[in-house]
């Protein structure tokens, strides 16, 4: 008697149709991490087709006004921004490895912040003033609450607690100088233009105080199989706004990366939230697209100032 072949479930992939996408954002049955990283990546790619097509004369396009209105219709379909802040908090859940702050709290206790603090519930009348930019969460800090003092922001707010802010509208004015440390914590790559995302980080530059802390995660295919950004082009690219590496932490088989950049005087002693650079070298362009990677499978993510 033959033996019956067992059906293998076939999992949720970036090919699933948009039907499939939005019931697992809308059911919450995004428990696999196949399933919360497809509702992601699909969100990536709606906002950054989003921006393309609004770059477009809508007056003159009647066919990129249809595809916008079907790009915002699925994006609803998938529970909008609440869905995507959704999945990405489950994505930091303690079964899945945790946030990203547990890597920035271990690389300021090497730099000796915090040091006999861990276990006192006394506040420190010199609090490491933290900005947390896409904060998904209101207490990721609070452990460390006796010598961190987090603000958290998020475009949308899931908690009281965590203020509803745009970072590119923040006033320049209050914020100069006003940060030990800021977190970017997977937060370029949700940004879909490439120059709003040099200004998030020219911005950076100027909220810090001197010496201040810039914690930057990116998923790890933005820069080892980017056709315009790699590792060294992106240290480039900060070291030219006015940063310099601290830590740095990634695999190649992992999925994020993780740096600690130290603010340093520009280079250029400009103000960096409007410069616009063709220097192209090392850098792979800093005010227009450069390819610094040949062949296919690449993608596209670029930071351009």
């Amino acid at each position: 008697m033959p033996r019956t072949r067992r059906t293998r479930k076939q999992p949720i992939t970036s090919s699933s149709s948009p039907a499939t996408i939005a019931s697992v954002a809308k059911n919450g049955s995004s428990s696999t991490p196949q399933a919360t990283r497809t509702l992601i990546r699909r969100f990536h790619v709606l906002l950054k087709r989003q921006a393309q097509l609004r770059a477009i004369n809508e007056a003159s396009s009647s066919s990129a006004a249809a595809e916008l209105v079907e790009i915002e219709r699925e994006m609803q379909d998938m529970g909008g921004l609440e869905a995507y802040q959704r999945m990405s908090a489950i994505g930091q859940g303690k079964d899945r490895g945790g946030g990203s702050e547990k890597v920035l709290v271990e690389w300021l206790h090497e730099l000796g912040f915090g040091k006999g603090k861990k276990k006192s519930k006394e506040r420190s009348p010199t609090q490491l003033q933290v900005l947390e930019v896409g904060a998904l969460k209101h207490n990721n800090y609070a452990p460390h609450s006796s010598w961190i003092s987090c603000t958290p922001i998020d475009l949308r707010s899931r908690h009281p607690e965590i203020r509803e802010q745009d970072y590119l509208l923040l006033d320049i004015s209050e914020n100069r100088s006003r940060w030990d440390a800021i977190s970017l914590s997977l937060v370029l790559n949700f940004i879909p233009d490439p120059h709003d995302r040099g200004r998030m980080l020219a911005l950076t530059h100027q909220f810090l105080r001197p010496s201040g802390l810039l914690f930057l995660v990116l998923p790890l295919p933005c820069v080892n199989n980017s056709r315009y950004l790699t590792p060294s082009s992106l240290a480039a690219l900060l070291a030219h706004i006015g940063f310099a590496p601290v830590r740095e932490r990634w695999r190649e088989s992992g999925k994020v990366a993780y740096w600690l950049f130290q603010k340093t005087d520009p280079p250029l002693g400009r103000d960096n939230t409007n410069a616009r650079s063709n220097n192209n070298e090392g850098t792979g362009g800093w005010g227009k697209k450069k390819v610094l990677r040949e062949g296919g499978g690449r993608n596209n993510f670029c930071i351009l100032l």
